[in-house]
């Protein structure tokens, strides 16, 4: 089976009914076709399609065949930071008048992309082209349509017109300033705090021939001269799609369809600055000219193809610079206890996420062993292996299996629990090359379902799954209501309460990293170079995710002093918010440490690279700890990167240890630590998939 075009028919696990159909908010024609489960746009298929989509810089809100723009301010203590939404502008038509009562909903999804999306409003005749880090919202209006009608929770203050009738001002009582162009001449009334634009009629006599007329609204930030300058120049031409391409080993590459004239002006979030190559494409960043965003200041860059150049992170078995040879009798004495104790488990659970942890701390036993040339207690934890995961791959215990979704095209598996069995599957394959080989259609279905590259309609699963190419992160999780877990009192009706941020979410960055570095490290046992190759791609990208919106580092001004100073890791990121509590409602900077770590791999490392950062995050862990041993190894790890002796003192005085974790994993890794001070970047020529693509 290949991944990325699905040329011959792959594997899939036995059918079974979704309990939700199709969304109706999807058009015909992409209904027979594998649906996206955590796309950036799931508020607008889910429920009842009525929750705001975060597009940067715009919150996006369609209802009752109206769609509505928000510029939003944030909201912010030690608990949490939220964006607030509020209908600045609200766009209709005069056609819903007539079409109301023939649409069942107020939109529909015609089409989407990596980066974008279009939305109909099918009874209002407006099409919105919904293209990420756009500073202008797109739509068009057809022929049909006469008059478009804009509304506000503000009150306006001013319109005024350039000569030709294709510019307007709207200044509201709020101090926004918001620029509307025209591809043809239009003219405003006003009436009851609505704005009404209809079609001009030009002194050729006509109001355009039947040609759609295109409008791009965009809000000026701080009502500035010198940028309204550059919306101006740059209004002629607007994206209608955009998707991200893996065109080289670390490297994504933006291309975005335009229409009009004249060249693409688009909005970089921080991450994206960091990685943009300005040596490839022709592209000019315009670093003076900015919008907020929850996510941090957006920056006007020109051009429409961008290439985004990510770390190369070795993806490798073993640790990248070896264990100290003085102690591996040490580890080899705990992985004689630690494998023994694999038979004693008695796993009676169904659930997929705690075997995978399990399977996944066999696994790492095993490599474990191969580096210390402990190959006695292999055959131990192979045998444990090939139990666990079968049951899963072939379905033979009671309750345990994988099953295809076929309504949405899906095997019903959470991410971070795939991420666990693809790691299991990779060390086995390494190390039971038969039973790879047997296996393999099994293990590729498992890993496609997060991790297809495919386009084609006839594909069996969704495009990446969780991964979001322009945040450059995965969404694992899509919470329905997390009001609860926020704690908060409900806003006044004025203003629209934060818990309105239903959707796609991530709460552990290790175990999202744990995905694709455990898929590259499948592609290293199948030697399937092109399979490596995106896993390691991806797994960077997931650490400089990780790096800039979860690791919250003093003096970086990202998240305010009040969240900054309670918060060394973000809890939980959703689109619109970031919370200091995570899964479960923990608190426990204990917990949150340990959930933003396991599992512990060779690539921790390079997740927790800012040393500065990692002393920081230990000692804000308080000194009396009140949730034992399970958590605090990996606290105990984290301090081993600068503390070694400190840390192996503490680690050697553990009793009990998380489900996935094991002593010997953690005298491994502190056994391979070295002097920080001394360590320079890594050594390509120690990792694996370096050997393999040279």
């Amino acid at each position: 089976m290949a991944f990325t075009a699905e040329k011959d028919e792959p594997f899939l696990f036995p059918s079974t009914d979704d309990q939700r159909d199709p969304p109706k908010f999807f058009s015909s024609d992409l209904l027979s076709s594998p649906l996206p489960t955590h796309s950036f746009f799931q508020n607008f298929v889910e429920a009842d399609g009525n929750n705001p989509v975060y597009i940067h810089p715009y919150l996006i809100k369609s209802s009752a065949s109206s769609v509505s723009l928000c510029y939003p301010s944030s909201r912010a203590d030690y608990r949490y930071i939220y964006q607030v939404f509020k209908a600045d502008l609200t766009i209709s038509s005069s056609t819903q008048q007539t079409q109301q009562g023939s649409h069942s909903h107020p939109h529909v999804i015609s089409s989407f992309g990596d980066l974008s999306f279009t939305l109909d409003t099918p009874s209002s005749d407006l099409t919105f082209f919904l293209v990420r880090g756009s500073p202008y919202v797109t739509f068009s209006a057809s022929h049909h349509t006469s008059l478009i009608s804009i509304a506000t929770v503000h009150k306006f203050c001013s319109f005024t017109s350039n000569d030709t009738f294709t510019k307007y001002t709207l200044k509201l009582d709020n101090d926004q300033t918001w620029l509307l162009y025209a591809s043809l001449p239009i003219k405003f009334s006003y009436s009851n705090d609505i704005v009404a634009f209809s079609k001009a009629i030009t002194s050729a006599g006509n109001d355009g021939g039947g040609v759609p007329l295109v409008v791009r609204i965009a809000l000026l930030p701080n009502s500035s001269s010198q940028l309204e300058h550059v919306l101006d120049r740059y209004s002629t031409c607007y994206p209608v799609s955009g998707d991200a391409l893996f065109t080289k080993l670390y490297c994504v590459e933006y291309k975005w369809e335009k229409r009009g004239f004249g060249d693409l002006l688009m909005l970089a979030h921080p991450l994206h600055l960091q990685l943009l190559s300005k040596d490839e494409g022709n592209i000019t960043v315009l670093e003076d000219l900015k919008y907020r965003s929850i996510d941090g200041n957006l920056v006007c860059v020109v051009g429409d193809s961008w290439s985004l150049k990510a770390d190369h992170i070795p993806v490798t078995w073993h640790s990248i610079r070896g264990v100290n040879l003085r102690f591996r009798d040490e580890i080899k004495s705990a992985l004689s206890k630690d494998v023994a104790a694999l038979g004693s488990l008695g796993i009676t659970t169904n659930e997929a996420y705690y075997d995978g942890r399990i399977i996944a701390k066999a696994a790492r036993l095993a490599l474990i062993a191969e580096e210390v040339g402990f190959v006695d207690v292999i055959p131990a934890v192979k045998e444990f292996l090939h139990e666990m995961i079968q049951q899963w791959l072939d379905g033979t215990s009671d309750g345990k299996g994988l099953q295809y979704g076929v309504k949405w095209g899906r095997i019903h598996i959470e991410a971070h629990s795939a991420g666990y069995f693809l790691y299991g599957i990779a060390v086995l394959a390494k190390i039971d090359p038969a039973w790879g080989m047997k296996y393999k259609p099994k293990a590729y279905s498992l890993m496609a379902n997060f991790m297809n590259l495919a386009r084609e309609s006839n594909s069996k699963y969704t495009r990446l799954r969780c991964f979001d190419l322009y945040k450059l992160h995965s969404w694992t999780t899509y919470l329905s209501n997390h009001c609860d877990d926020v704690g908060m009192q409900q806003n006044s009706t004025s203003e629209a309460n934060h818990c309105d941020d239903v959707g796609i979410q991530q709460d552990s960055t290790s175990e999202a990293v744990n995905i694709y570095y455990s898929a590259a490290l499948m592609g290293l046992a199948y030697g399937d170079i092109h399979l490596a190759s995106i896993g390691s791609t991806l797994a960077s990208l997931e650490i400089h995710a990780a790096k800039m919106w979860w690791h919250v580092k003093e003096g970086d001004n990202l998240y305010g002093d009040y969240f900054a100073e309670e918060n060394k890791l973000v809890g939980s990121l959703l689109a619109n918010h970031r919370l200091c509590k995570m899964r479960n409602c923990y608190t426990e900077r204990e917990i949150k440490i340990g959930l933003h770590v396991l599992p512990l791999l060779p690539i921790t490392e390079f997740l927790f690279s800012n040393v500065d950062f990692v002393k920081d995050l230990v000692k804000s862990t308080p000194s009396e700890y009140n949730e034992g041993d399970t958590w605090m190894g990996f606290v105990y790890a984290l301090e081993g990167i600068y503390n070694n002796q400190v840390a192996l003192k503490k680690i050697r005085s553990l009793k009990d240890f998380d489900a996935g974790n094991t002593m010997s994993n953690l005298l491994w890794w502190i056994h391979s630590r070295h002097d920080y001070r001394k360590m320079g970047s890594c050594h390509e020529k120690q990792c694996c998939f370096c050997r393999y693509s040279c």
